[in-house]
């Protein structure tokens, strides 16, 4: 069973349980009301269907239990039937994916599950949803905030060529040379703590967000133009989203006069 079976039987008993819960909510006013004007025949009416409610409330809890009892979650993941309907949703959906399980990106994000622990995380943050639609929801939601985040190209600018000086003297480079964007990732964030706050789909981010101007008169405080380099090496590539939402892989940039 994958999860849109699991939730196409949870769905009407939630309504049930919910349309119950309503009723027994009316009755609990009966119940204060002729208790208050000493109406005991009704109230003992009142008491009576209210007992009738619960029961009918713990039978609908125990089959929607039995339901979420039943349903293997790390079978559901290991099987891979998780990740295929996720790939088909993000394709239906027009979300960016790409990766083979346990890992995926959908740019900014790293998603990766933890089928023993039925876990799945976005970068690091933990999320709990064993519905596909819903992750995809969430990732939509996630991507939409950051594109309306603010961003000064300008000083993402100076502060990337500020790691690219101090790259250049520790590797005995000469300015105008093509260097890793992931070395100056780690200039830019030289202690574990801030690549904690920054990482590197942040990082990523980031470098798409500068892409967009690298044909525009944008230069560092000290006048220096830049442009992106790709590599051999597919390990030093970073992927990132253009602005038209293709695939692009940045692996180098350099500052020039």
């Amino acid at each position: 069973m994958n999860y849109e079976e699991l939730y196409g039987a949870l769905a009407p008993l939630e309504k049930r349980i919910k349309d119950l819960a309503a009723s027994l909510q009316k009755n609990v006013k009966s119940i204060g009301k002729n208790t208050e004007n000493g109406d005991l025949k009704a109230l003992a009416k009142d008491l009576a269907a209210c007992q009738e409610l619960l029961k009918a409330q713990e039978s609908l809890r125990g089959q929607i239990q039995e339901l979420v009892e039943g349903f293997d979650g790390k079978e559901y993941m290991e099987s891979g039937d998780y990740a295929g309907q996720l790939m088909e949703l993000c394709q239906e959906k027009g979300v960016d994916i790409t990766g083979t399980y346990p890992v995926f990106e959908m740019f900014p994000y790293r998603v990766r599950f933890d089928a023993e622990n039925q876990d799945i995380y976005m970068n690091r943050k933990k999320v709990q949803c064993m519905r596909p639609a819903s992750l995809v929801q969430t990732v939509r939601v996630s991507q939409e905030r950051l594109k309306k985040a603010s961003f000064n190209e300008q000083t993402f600018l100076n502060e990337l060529s500020e790691a690219y000086d101090l790259a250049v003297l520790k590797f005995g480079k000469t300015t105008g040379n093509d260097l890793y964007l992931l070395n100056l990732y780690k200039f830019l964030t030289p202690m574990g703590r801030f690549r904690r706050d920054y990482d590197q789909q942040s990082f990523a981010y980031d470098l798409a967000r500068l892409y967009e101007f690298r044909d525009s008169d944008l230069t560092t405080k000290d006048g220096r133009r830049f442009q992106f380099g790709p590599c051999r090496k597919q390990a030093k590539a970073i992927r990132i989203l253009d602005g038209e939402g293709k695939e692009q892989f940045l692996s180098t940039i350099r500052f020039f006069q």
